[in-house]
């Protein structure tokens, strides 16, 4: 059998035994390292996606998110990995222009590797929370372009993907509203919230159950041939365990968490504070402020300054509600003295009263986001429920991410060509779960903070809501085969229930800063991947 005598040689055949020496394993070495550095990055960065919220609402302490998301998101990508990684490894081009390449389809994935790696470690430095779908998709996107161009690129395929980057925040986002909008209407909204939280919590339990058991029937491992089992088959299954399970908390927890939460629904003072307190300017106000300057006024709606003509200024300006210094003037009825501005700071002066009475009410909306403490108590197991839900499909989706590339690198060791029709191996699925696990526990704390903290106030109603309308989107499109971004959807949850409950809660400059992120991932991690290949194949 004729081997290749030279990195780049084109005498390789199937099962050349060269692949198993020297020439490439290297290559192969550097993946699994890189791999796991990337699973690193994954689980520093997304991990945010599956228990922000839970830390945010105060529910679960930072360590035992840890142990829940270690445990989940290993489960979920080994039960639910495989069938996302092979979109990654064998979608995004044709494979087949590398038949007789298959060294430089190996380099091309250890490229990928390194620039999804180094650009989500960079990331998650600077607390940005970016797509990990986006950064390995992007990578490998740019190793090929260096190679054959735009040769072979599955354009259907890559549109597909792109699409979904931008309808997976919007579709997240929206049933994450419906879910926390129902919920307000039937529990949070209700004076006494007990009752009505007592009876629809059978049916969320049974909600998230069903979800979780379709998944994992429909796309379970063939070893556990969970695959031989027809769709009737997992319906009747999933919604009994669902059925089974909202039974056990209908008769034995419901009764159980009456008796408990029935004093604190009794001896609570809560007062409802979901919307801001708005006081709006009459029409003829002034504003005490120093003593030099120019006299200005408003009458009936019009700014004016002395001796000349009215400037209309908004009526309809809102305030902050705390103490104001707006005094009236019994000796005119339809004007207020502003006092005197001084000319040369007047803009200055608006501008700086006008941020602080803007975080003064952002301060104040801020604390006004708040559960009663009865619909707290009832959500938060619910939000435990739906964040190790989260975990489970965030292993199904974005351990694909890391271990996709080296799925095709392993596959071209193994058998000596770019055919890559086997399936993936457990034991690579295990491997990507435990540099999750790694990194989340090193570097877990950064971007949480961001998803759980920063971006709008959560509460265990909204953190649930969340969580349970972003995992079932991701679930949905990790079973059918879609590498859609956990990042986005979790983000535009988190915004969307924000924009719902108050729009004055949403840190919108955090939220486009997030945003401009996304954009630059693509052609970031790209340029990365095509800058290490271009520079290997110089050297080598």
């Amino acid at each position: 059998m004729e081997t290749s005598t030279s990195f780049f040689g084109t005498g390789m055949t199937t099962a050349d035994p060269s692949m198993a020496t020297g020439d490439v394993l290297w290559m192969l070495i550097s993946g699994f390292i890189m791999s796991f550095m990337l699973a690193c990055g994954l689980g520093a960065n997304d991990v945010a996606n599956s228990f922000a919220t839970s830390v945010g609402a105060k529910v679960l302490t930072l360590p035992w998110a840890c142990v829940l998301a270690s445990i989940f998101e290993t489960a979920g990508a080994v039960l639910l990995g495989a069938k996302v990684s092979d979109t990654i490894r064998k979608g995004i081009f044709d494979v087949g222009l590398y038949d007789g390449q298959e060294e430089v389809l190996m380099l091309g994935q250890v490229c990928a590797l390194g620039g999804a790696c180094i650009w989500l470690l960079l990331a998650t430095w600077l607390k940005m929370p970016v797509s990990g779908t986006h950064s390995i998709v992007g990578a490998m996107l740019g190793f090929h372009l260096v190679v054959f161009q735009l040769e072979g690129i599955a354009w259907k395929q890559f549109g597909f993907i792109v699409g979904s980057w931008f309808l997976s925040p919007v579709m997240s986002g929206f049933v994450s509203s419906i879910i926390f909008v129902i919920y307000r209407k039937i529990v949070i909204d209700k004076e006494n919230p007990l009752e009505p939280g007592l009876r629809v919590l059978p049916f969320f339990y049974a909600l998230v159950l069903i979800l979780n058991c379709i998944s994992i029937f429909i796309d379970g491992p063939e070893m556990l041939y969970l695959h031989v089992i027809p769709v009737w088959g997992v319906m009747i299954l999933s919604f009994g365990v669902g059925i089974i399970t909202g039974l056990i908390v209908f008769f034995f927890l419901v009764p159980r968490w009456r008796k408990q939460l029935q004093v604190l629904s009794e001896t609570s003072t809560y007062t409802r504070s979901d919307d801001l307190q708005e006081v709006k300017m009459d029409t003829d106000v002034k504003i005490p402020l120093s003593d030099e300057g120019i006299d200005v006024e408003i009458v009936d709606g019009k700014m004016k300054e002395e001796n000349e003509a009215a400037v209309p200024v908004e009526q309809d300006s809102m305030i902050s509600s705390g103490p104001s210094s707006m005094t009236s003037s019994p000796d005119t009825k339809h004007c207020t003295r502003f006092g005197k501005l001084n000319t040369g700071k007047w803009k200055r002066l608006l501008s700086k009263d006008s941020t602080e009475g803007e975080s003064r009410q952002e301060s104040e909306a801020w604390k006004s986001v708040k559960d009663h403490p009865v619909v707290a108590k009832l959500c938060t197991p619910l939000q435990i429920l739906s964040a190790i839900f989260a975990a489970f499909a965030h292993g199904g989706n974005d351990v694909s991410n890391a271990i996709g590339p080296l799925v095709a690198l392993w596959t071209i060791y193994a058998n000596g060509n770019v055919d890559q029709k086997s399936g993936t191996p457990i034991w690579i699925l295990v491997y990507g779960g435990a540099g999750i696990t790694i990194g989340l526990w090193l570097l877990g704390r950064r971007v949480i903070e961001t998803v759980g903290s920063n971006l709008t106030p959560i509460t265990p109603s909204s953190g649930f809501s969340i969580e349970l309308g972003a995992a079932a989107t991701v679930l949905l499109a990790s079973n059918i085969g879609i590498p859609i971004s956990t990042t986005h959807c979790k983000v535009g949850s988190v915004v969307a229930i924000g924009k719902v409950r108050s729009a004055a809660t949403v840190q919108w400059r955090l939220f486009i800063n997030i945003i401009i992120a996304w954009i630059v991932t693509v052609p970031a991690t790209a340029a990365i991947s095509a800058a290490l290949m271009a520079g290997l194949l110089r050297v080598l």
